[in-house]
């Protein structure tokens, strides 16, 4: 009876492990998808132009500024001389300069946010990207990719199973 119950307790146990060795272990890979993306776009032609666009209306936003810091002085020199009615001209110039100062500033942050926007939508990197994962996780031997952007699952990972650099290195862009 005991020799039945050991040759029945290995078959049991031998049933197990070749069970067991028989099931895909998965593993799992994160990439930061917004740092693949900024390596992506750092040097493109769409980013530079970006940059430019940027600078271009940071110079206006500056020239702009200056001039109504140049009329302040100017009022507060007609006030101290007591030309209030300078003053009042002047005040009011201020006023009319500071809201198309703003106004300009708000639709060139809008028009820049576009154009960010339309970089970060596009299809062309995001295709390139998603060929590229599927590449690195299947040498990788991964079976699920996430993206540490959408983290609202993930509580905590190991940087092993992080394959941003790999991604980024598969695209040319290291």
């Amino acid at each position: 009876m005991k020799k039945c119950f050991f040759v029945f307790l290995f078959s049991v146990v031998a049933m197990v492990a070749s069970f067991a060795q028989a099931q895909q272990i998965t593993r799992f890979g994160v990439v930061d998808t917004a740092k693949v993306y900024q390596a992506y776009f750092k040097n493109s032609s769409p980013m530079r132009n970006y940059e430019a666009k940027k600078a271009e209306f940071q110079g206006e936003i500056n020239k702009r500024a200056d001039e109504i810091r140049t009329l302040r002085t100017q009022k507060n020199e007609a006030l101290s001389l007591g030309n209030d009615y300078e003053a009042s001209n002047l005040d009011a110039e201020i006023a009319k300069k500071t809201e198309s100062l703003t106004e300009y500033t708000k639709s060139k942050n809008l028009e820049l946010e576009n154009l960010k926007a339309n970089m970060q939508n596009s299809n062309e990197f995001y295709t390139k990207l998603y060929k590229v994962i599927e590449r690195v996780a299947e040498n990788e031997g991964f079976t699920m990719i996430l993206s540490l952007q959408q983290n609202n699952g993930i509580l905590w990972y190991s940087t092993s199973v992080d394959v941003t650099e790999k991604v980024i290195s598969e695209l040319g862009l290291k």
